[in-house]
């Protein structure tokens, strides 16, 4: 695989600029910060609502400013011109995926740190972490490459953001509905559910929603590169 440290980072700064001069989606990620402020006002919170904040980070802020900036490119017909460019496919992919990774990293950390949140299993959970990031980075580039504009791809990640962000809290509704436990297998509901084993030292269920996370990451990008490539040929 042929990968340039240079393109990636003239990538990285061309994606921080369009980043920093568009309020309307630089300004998304005070909304999990805000979220998690409210929370910690709160005092004592049981494990899903700790969790809301930080699910809503990878939604709103992962998925929907990674599915904007592709977008944005579509939408001024810079996409093509960076498809032509001498980067390779694993270039344009870490390039365009580096600065929104470095963003989701800044505001779970300030999440975590405002609700007073640490890991019972901080290696368990640092690796479940960065799984969920890529998910969710491979999600939003999955929608940037449906939609043609920023608007679009606003409207098309709201299903992401209601299922991954709120399906843990279906699950308050499981012992009536059981049909519902289907929902514990979100990526979202995997991570409450490997800080509740960690807690309890359940080390093969921690395992278990490790892969889980592993299996979710693995196929949301290789879905995201085919598409990519598709797109490729396709411009």
């Amino acid at each position: 695989m042929n990968v340039s440290a240079k393109r990636i980072q003239a990538i990285f700064v061309k994606d921080y600029k369009e980043f920093y001069r568009n309020y309307a989606i630089s300004t998304m990620v005070l909304m999990p910060l805000a979220l998690a402020f409210l929370y910690s006002m709160t005092g004592d919170m049981d494990l899903q609502s700790m969790f809301i904040p930080i699910n809503l980070t990878f939604a709103m802020i992962t998925a929907f400013i990674q599915s904007c900036l592709i977008a944005e490119e579509k939408e001024h017909n810079t996409l093509r011109s960076l498809l032509l460019s001498p980067a390779s496919v694993a270039d344009v992919l870490i390039g365009k995926s580096a600065l929104v990774f470095v963003i989701t990293v800044v505001i779970l950390g300030m999440c975590m740190w405002m609700l007073d949140f640490t890991p019972s299993n901080l290696f368990a959970m640092g690796i479940a972490l960065v799984l969920s990031t890529i998910f969710y980075l491979a999600m939003g580039l999955i929608v940037g490459l449906y939609t043609k504009t920023v608007m679009e791809a606003s409207v098309g990640i709201l299903p992401v953001m209601l299922v991954f962000s709120f399906g843990p809290l279906v699950l308050l509704f499981a012992d009536r509905y059981p049909i519902l436990e289907i929902f514990q297998w979100l990526p979202s509901a995997q991570l409450i559910l490997l800080e509740q084993n960690s807690a309890v030292g359940a080390t093969s269920d921690i395992l278990i929603s490790l892969v889980v996370l592993a299996v979710w990451a693995i196929v949301a990008v290789i879905v995201s590169a085919v598409l990519f490539k598709k797109r490729m040929s396709d411009e």
